[in-house]
């Protein structure tokens, strides 16, 4: 094993996934490995697009969005054409989370809302008891 290769147990412990999960992205091309008998090595290039693939799974990126940025790799031309779609994909999921998260903001607000009336019917309730 050279240096820069990795077997599908050091990159499954370093990442904290599965090796069924690197299979899964070798099998969708995402990732190829070199085969010495049975053992898979990886080189530093699949390493890179694992913590990519990995990277855009954290952001909400759809394997189908990673794989296309990955495939646009192009850095004779300063990656220019992968970075702006990068940067569009990136934009648009901030909008979404932006919007999820003002969703959740007024969910919030209606269940504090609810929560003070419910509160406010026990106190009246409780009022009204009789008295022993």
């Amino acid at each position: 094993m050279s240096e820069n290769s990795y077997t599908i147990s050091q990159l499954a412990s370093e990442f904290s996934i599965t090796t069924r999960t690197i299979r899964f992205y070798e099998e969708k091309g995402l990732l190829q490995p070199q085969r010495k008998g049975q053992q898979r090595l990886y080189s530093g290039a699949d390493r890179v697009r694992l913590t990519l693939i990995l990277r855009g799974k954290r952001i909400g990126m759809s394997l189908q969005e990673s794989q296309d940025i990955i495939a646009m790799y192009d850095p004779e031309h300063g990656n220019r054409e992968q970075l702006q779609q990068l940067l569009g994909q990136v934009e648009h999921r901030k909008l979404q989370l932006q919007e999820q998260l003002q969703d959740l903001q007024h969910m919030l607000a209606e269940m504090d809302d609810i929560q003070d009336r419910c509160q406010q019917a026990l106190t009246r309730a409780l009022e009204e008891e009789p008295q022993l």
